[in-house]
């Protein structure tokens, strides 16, 4: 089983402490916050991880080459600057040859949830880890499902029908690896195909009835999108082992 993370973002919204650094090299209590993510991997059955950069290339292979770990290799997109996340996919479809994790390079979860995904029922060529909460805001990526299948991935969802949401972490088996990949092809050659989430592609795909959800309830993750969060990752971490 591969990983592949996404680390490819500046995070403009953490301005401007990622004025020169990725957002991925944020330190979180002596480490940056792709080390914490790799330490998290290591402790899972994953055989390789692969680290797509974009922004302030050279600090996140500086992290890469000092973890010593012969498993972990990076992959440069060097559109980064004039795509989202779907063109980060599409730069990395190459390494979608097989089974796979894809993870967000903001999110960070301990060794648990990746674990329990992995070891979740594979009913479903792809599938999402998802968590629940009370109330859900506009920047939540939420979920509708049924049971479960994976109805609709999105951050403008109706919430009286909103379920959970993902966590940025899915794991996908050969059928599925297949199906996002040529899903990528199809949708990078849309004219918005620059301004869009791989996460677009997922939804499409779940409409097809070949994604389902995780549930990871209970186990511990966060994401670093601003100062707010990146100040309360600072204490979920500090839970973790190192």
């Amino acid at each position: 089983m591969k990983a592949i993370i996404l680390s490819a973002g500046q995070g403009r919204r953490l301005l401007p402490l990622t004025s020169n650094l990725a957002k991925c090299c944020l330190p979180l209590r002596g480490a940056s916050i792709l080390e914490w993510q790799l330490r998290q991997i290591s402790r899972c059955n994953i055989d390789e991880t692969i680290v797509v950069t974009g922004f302030a290339n050279e600090m996140v292979e500086a992290i890469v080459a000092g973890v010593s770990d012969e498993t972990v290799r990076t992959l440069h997109n060097p559109m980064y600057a004039h795509t989202d996340n779907l063109g980060t996919c599409w730069e990395a479809r190459a390494e979608m040859d097989g089974p796979f994790v894809l993870m967000n390079g903001d999110t960070l979860f301990e060794a648990a949830i990746l674990q329990h995904l992995l070891a979740c029922n594979k009913s479903y060529p792809i599938t999402l880890a998802t968590d629940t909460k009370r109330h859900f805001d506009l920047d939540d990526m939420k979920v509708i499902t049924d049971g479960d299948r994976l109805l609709k991935v999105s951050k403008q969802l109706d919430i009286s029908l909103v379920s959970g949401e993902s966590i940025g972490l899915m794991m996908f088996d050969k059928t599925g690896a297949d199906a996002f990949t040529t899903k990528l092809e199809e949708m990078m050659d849309k004219r918005d195909a620059l301004k869009l989430w791989y996460l677009s592609a997922i939804d499409q795909l779940a409409s097809e009835g070949i994604a389902g959800t995780c549930p990871i309830d209970g186990l511990s993750w966060c994401e670093v999108d601003d100062a707010a969060d990146f100040a309360a990752a600072s204490e979920v971490v500090r839970q973790w082992p190192r």
